[in-house]
């Protein structure tokens, strides 16, 4: 799309980039993002509030727009449609750190059964890494399974509990946890014993 047609430089020209994008030109894309992403940036620093997340996420906010842009009917519509988008990825991010500090609080100096050969040194490198590791493949199971791996192994409650507290029968917290391990062992690779 020609940079002709965008004289103007408001919001017209922005539902002329919208509809561009709409037909999967990318340059409207790349015009987009150079004129709506500093405050973009800003929705997303308001809703996680990590700046450190704030370029990971603004990544996923505009490929979300990129594959999204041929459901909005009104281009008019456009600041407020890419607001709602940045905010809410802004809020995800936020409850995904939320949910690995609290796996790592709960997890503490747990680490895996292997020891790792080496130097003191490098030793307690693999083990750090071998933790956050851990941590990240406990905090990327789905719900339906993490919960009740959390309450079963970090804080020692026994299936009837497990049971009682999710209102589901002791069978279905067997399985869900049958399932939670076979899914960290393939994450983790052979010597870790979820």
């Amino acid at each position: 799309m020609a940079r002709d047609n965008l004289a103007d430089g408001g919001r017209d020209a922005d539902g002329l980039l919208v509809r561009a994008m709409a037909r999967g030109e990318s340059d409207a894309l790349v015009e987009l993002m150079r004129r709506n992403g500093p405050w973009v940036r800003g929705v997303i620093f308001a809703a996680c509030g990590n700046a450190d997340a704030v370029e990971d996420v603004q990544q996923q906010v505009w490929l979300s727009a990129w594959r999204r842009a041929g459901s909005l009917d009104d281009s008019g519509k456009w600041r407020s449609w890419l607001y709602a988008l940045a905010r809410h990825a802004g809020i995800d991010s936020a409850r995904r750190a939320r949910r690995r500090k609290r796996l790592r609080g709960l997890l503490g100096g747990w680490v895996p059964r292997r020891e790792p050969a080496g130097t003191d040194a490098e030793r307690q490198v693999l083990i750090a890494e071998s933790h956050r590791q851990a941590l990240d493949a406990v905090a990327d199971l789905p719900e339906i399974y993490r919960g009740p791996f959390v309450l079963r192994h970090l804080a020692d409650w026994s299936y009837r509990q497990i049971a009682e507290a999710m209102n589901l029968p002791v069978d279905t917290v067997e399985t869900r946890l049958v399932r939670a391990r076979r899914r960290l062992r393939k994450a983790l690779g052979p010597g870790v014993q979820p």
